[in-house]
């Protein structure tokens, strides 16, 4: 029996619309918020697929910072932390969790994964000296990407601006990350349309030495986010047990 998806019925006009719109697949993208590996939550994963099967998701975007790079930051750094080629190859070895189950991701390239490639420029070394990180993070089939449009979303890091600001600038729905301590949704409702910002949070572990620039801040919001269609977004929460 062939399936709805191959059968090719002779409709025009209004029925082959309606046709078009009762067979065509959702699209449902899972957003992923920054993990700063090696330092992201053990149970982070488990919450995303979780979250994926929730909303039975088919696409899967991560709205960046995969890696921290705390050795290499350009800020202050943690004495008695892991130097460079340690701390490398246990964050490699905690983002393939991520690549085991999610083989196919659109990432989006935020500023601690650009950390490396600065270092290079103010060594005043030539970018065609640096591999490129699919093959440094054995993420073969994973896409980078310095910003995406899904949809008519816009998928980006979030350095400049929170969400809810920007898609007002840009007349444009667009989901980020980088704000660790924003996750939520906010609709702008105009005369002819409708457009959405949304922050998605992240799934770091704030223990880690490589926040102590933030333990007098703000906890950070840990959860990812869903959009359906280009249309709705759903900021999801992780439910934290003995959250301190």
């Amino acid at each position: 029996m062939s399936k709805i998806k191959d059968f090719r019925p002779r409709l025009k006009g209004q029925k082959k619309e309606m046709y078009d719109a009762w067979t065509k697949e959702e699209s449902r993208v899972l957003v992923i918020g920054d993990t700063h590996c090696p330092f992201d939550l053990d149970d982070y994963l488990d919450f995303l697929v979780d979250t994926y099967n929730k909303y039975n998701c088919n696409r899967v975007v991560h709205i960046g910072d995969e890696l921290d790079h705390h050795y290499s930051s350009y800020h202050e750094t943690d004495a008695n932390g892991m130097g460079g080629g340690e701390e490398l190859k246990f964050a490699i070895k905690r983002l393939n969790r991520y690549y085991k189950v999610f083989p196919k991701v659109d990432v989006i390239i935020g500023n601690h994964t650009r950390i490396i490639m600065r270092k290079a420029q103010t060594g005043g070394i030539p970018k065609e000296w640096i591999k490129n990180y699919n093959e440094v993070l054995e993420v073969s089939n994973w896409k980078f990407h310095t910003e995406l449009e899904i949809d008519g979303v816009l998928y980006a890091h979030g350095e400049g601006g929170t969400a809810k600001t920007k898609c007002k600038k840009d007349l444009q729905s667009i989901v980020q990350g980088h704000l660790h301590t924003q996750l939520y949704v906010e609709y702008v409702v105009g005369r002819n349309n409708r457009i959405f910002g949304m922050q998605v949070g992240c799934g770091i572990n704030h223990e880690e030495y490589a926040f102590g620039y933030a333990k007098a801040g703000l906890k950070p919001a840990i959860g990812c986010g869903v959009v359906i269609n280009g249309k709705e977004a759903i900021a999801v929460p992780m439910i934290l047990e003995n959250y301190k």
